[in-house]
C-alpha cells in the first residue's frame, strides 16, 4: 500500500473510545462521513487501561466501510500489529515506546497490506526518530498521555507537528500527520494551522447530539484554519 497524499479536505477519525460500547456497530454507523474510524487498542501493560483486541476490530470490519484506524497502545507490536493489518485495517500504528525496532515493524504492517503508522508520545523527543520516518505512512503526534479519554489538549506538542510539516512541505518526506487527545472545537484550528491532516476526536463527535454533523463542523473548522 503506498503512502497517502496530503489530503485535500482535512480528515476526521472518530475514536470509538467515546462511543457506546454496546452498540458498536450503530455508532459507527452514526459518524457516516468520516475519514477513518479511530479504535484505540489497549493493553493494561503499556498504558494503564484495557479497552479491547482483535475481534472486536474483526466485527467493526464487518459492520462498517468507515476504513479502521487502529491505535495500538501495546507491549510487543512486533507480535500482535501485523494481526490488525491482516483483519483489514486501512491503518494500523504502534508506539516508538513499545519497541527498540520500529522500522521491523512499520514493513510487517505493510506486507500484511495496511498503511504503518507510527505514534510518540508526548514527552517523546521527535529527533531520534525522523531519519526513520520514511519507513511509515502515518506519524501520529499524541497531544495527551495515552491510556485515558476525555484529556486537555497539550498544545506544545505542536512543535512536532510544525517540524514534520516543514519537512514533508519540503519534499524531504511523504507523510499524514495526525494528531490524537483533546481535540475538540476550541482546539483544532491551532493544530491545523500547525500543519495537522488527520485529527482524532472522541468526545467532540460522541457528546454531540448529531454525531455525523459534529464531524462536518469539525472539518469544516480544520480547513479555515489550514487556510
Amino acid at each position: 500500500m503506498s503512502s497517502p497524499q496530503r489530503p485535500d479536505q482535512p480528515m476526521i477519525a472518530p475514536s470509538i473510545l467515546s462511543a457506546d460500547f454496546a452498540n458498536l456497530a450503530a455508532e459507527a454507523d452514526a459518524v457516516r462521513g468520516s475519514d477513518w474510524l479511530h479504535v484505540d487498542v489497549m493493553d493494561a501493560h503499556f498504558v494503564p487501561n484495557l479497552t479491547l483486541g482483535l475481534p472486536i476490530v474483526e466485527s467493526l470490519l464487518k459492520a462498517t466501510d468507515i476504513p479502521l484506524d487502529c491505535h495500538l497502545m501495546i507491549e510487543d507490536p512486533k507480535r500482535w500489529a501485523p494481526p490488525y493489518a491482516e483483519a483489514g485495517a486501512r491503518n494500523v500504528t504502534f508506539h516508538a515506546e513499545a519497541t527498540n525496532d520500529p522500522v521491523s515493524v512499520a514493513k510487517d504492517i505493510r506486507a500484511a497490506g495496511a498503511l504503518a503508522g507510527l505514534s510518540i508520545k508526548p514527552g517523546t523527543d521527535l529527533e531520534p526518530y525522523l531519519e526513520i520516518l520514511r519507513e511509515f505512512d502515518t506519524l501520529l503526534v499524541m497531544s495527551v498521555e495515552p491510556g485515558f479519554g476525555g484529556q486537555s489538549f497539550m498544545p506544545e506538542v505542536l512543535d512536532k507537528v510544525r517540524t514534520i510539516r516543514t519537512r514533508i512541505d519540503s519534499g524531504d518526506l511523504r507523510l499524514l500527520v495526525e494528531i490524537d487527545g483533546g481535540i475538540n472545537a476550541d482546539t483544532i484550528a491551532e493544530a491545523a494551522e500547525a500543519g495537522v491532516d488527520c485529527f482524532v476526536a472522541g468526545s467532540a463527535v460522541y457528546g454531540a447530539d448529531d454525531p455525523a454533523v459534529a464531524v462536518e463542523k469539525l472539518r469544516a473548522q480544520a480547513l479555515a484554519a489550514r487556510g
